[in-house]
């Protein structure tokens, strides 16, 4: 060893080669499991389960990877884009999201130039609503056009605005939400085949149609006017199906009580007939007989309902218990 007191001591040079050995085989071994690290750490990747992952090869798409360990090319020959193919993404048209939880506020003022519409009865409409879609075909989406989701913006604004205008404002307002966004929906993914972005447009939801904030005073009032003759209207239409039914039944009531009485008083009418015949024809085998029977029985259905007779006799005062029509038979002292 060299001692530093001794500027003129002789340098062990054999030592020193090999204490320069020993540190170069370390920084070599080092620099090995370096470089065995960078290329396990550059040839694995991960793709997450909501992803599939493009692989470009010197910038060249080669393929796609499903979710999963996937190994590849190291020191950066191939490179990795991850896309989430699975995950439901939305874009919001005349308002955002401000802040996500429970529950969710949105912020619609500051959007005037995506909301209001013109309707086809020249009525302006501020029209709210979400594009939901997921991204079908990751190559696509990358590199076949340069914006895609800006793209996507712009084709839903166009086609909403078309769809709306071909539409009468009532229309929109009520009854034609869930037909305009289907048809949105339809030709937003016409679009994107066409352009093949590589989008699959899964809904269009509106989700707040209602007029200006200036004239919805008026509007309000409008639409209360139309609740109020829809009501009235519904009103005369259930004292209709009451009183119509009721009317029927009455009259099929009455009919049926006529013809009832008709056929009665018909069978009463044949059955009279017949009754007389059979006497006419009693009357003319023995008219004699025929007409004592006949008197005899109209006395016997007549004389009970007359009540009490009395017979005076000429100079007599009081009555002659002769006959007791009422009882039907004769005094006591009468009978035989």
């Amino acid at each position: 060893m060299r001692n530093p007191r001794d500027p003129y001591q002789q340098i062990d040079i054999s030592a020193l080669l090999a204490q320069f050995r020993h540190s170069g085989r370390i920084i070599i071994t080092g620099a090995v499991l370096a470089l065995v690290v960078v290329v396990a750490l550059t040839m694995v990747y991960t793709v997450q389960p909501e992803e599939q992952a493009v692989v470009k090869r010197f910038g060249a798409v080669i393929k796609t990877s499903d979710p999963g360990l996937h190994f590849k090319l190291p020191f950066g020959i191939d490179d990795i884009q991850r896309v989430a193919t699975e995950r439901v993404l939305k874009e919001e048209f005349g308002f955002r999201t401000a802040e996500t939880g429970t529950p969710t506020r949105y912020v619609s003022k500051n959007f005037p130039d995506e909301s209001l519409m013109l309707s086809g009865d020249l009525n302006i409409i501020d029209v709210e609503w979400v594009v939901q879609y997921r991204i079908a075909d990751p190559i696509k989406f990358l590199y076949s056009m340069r914006e895609p989701t800006r793209t996507l913006r712009d084709i839903s604004e166009s086609v909403m605005r078309r769809v709306v205008g071909n539409h009468l404002g009532s229309e929109i307002l009520t009854v034609a939400r869930v037909k305009i966004a289907n048809t949105t929906r339809e030709e937003i993914q016409a679009a994107m085949q066409l352009y093949e972005t590589g989008i699959h447009i899964i809904t269009v939801e509106l989700q707040n149609v209602v007029p200006p904030t200036a004239v919805q005073p008026a509007f309000n009032e409008v639409n209360e006017s139309r609740q109020e003759r829809e009501r009235m209207i519904n009103e005369a239409m259930k004292q209709h199906n009451e009183a119509v039914p009721r009317a029927e039944g009455q009259a099929l009531r009455i009919i049926a009580e006529a013809e009832g009485y008709a056929a009665e008083r018909k069978n009463q009418a044949e059955g009279e007939t017949a009754r007389y015949k059979a006497i006419l024809e009693q009357y003319l085998v023995a008219p004699g007989v025929t007409r004592r029977r006949m008197y005899l029985e109209t006395l016997s259905g007549v004389l009970p309902n007359i009540g009490s007779v009395l017979i005076l006799q000429e100079g007599h005062n009081a009555p002659l218990p002769l006959l007791h029509l009422r009882d039907g038979q004769a005094p006591e002292e009468m009978k035989p």
